[in-house]
């Protein structure tokens, strides 16, 4: 069984960015939750009423469709990251988990943002699933040690 694989969403590369130095950090394996569609910046656009994001969040019981699939039955650790959306994760984070099994899995969140913390994302993920065995989440800015990081993983 391997340790760690990362799983990421990033609509503008802030999270991939990341995930990648998680990635070169962990010496992981890495996965990203591509949507079927992908995000434009109108889509992104959090003042505007209709677009696509704001649809999206307003919507609990919205799963945006993603490409393909993964196996994660390998891994000890599952690390899903995203960005902030609306003081939570964005709804393709629950096509993912809802599409994959994680049940054994210890499950590690990160996110990154200019100014949320990852709580609301973190206690919102453990009351929409609550059966998984969710260990940990934090804020990522990419200025991060090494060290630092494999502190926070080994915790």
């Amino acid at each position: 069984m391997k340790e760690n694989i990362i799983c990421y969403f990033s609509a503008s590369n802030n999270t991939k960015e990341v995930a990648n130095l998680l990635h070169d950090y962990l010496d992981s394996d890495i996965y990203e939750i591509k949507p079927e569609v992908k995000y434009t910046l109108d889509d992104l656009d959090w003042t505007n009423k209709q677009s696509r994001s704001t649809l999206e969040m307003e919507d609990e019981s919205c799963r945006p469709k993603i490409e393909g699939s993964i196996d994660v039955s390998n891994y000890k650790n599952v690390i899903i990251g995203f960005p902030v959306w609306w003081y939570t994760f964005p709804r393709i984070i629950n096509t993912f988990v809802e599409n994959i099994n994680l049940e054994g899995k210890n499950i590690i969140l990160f996110c990154t943002s200019g100014s949320s913390s990852i709580e609301k994302s973190l206690e919102d993920f453990k009351e929409k699933y609550p059966t998984l065995n969710v260990k940990s989440g934090k804020r990522l800015t990419g200025r991060e040690t090494k060290e630092e990081i494999i502190t926070w993983i080994n915790e």
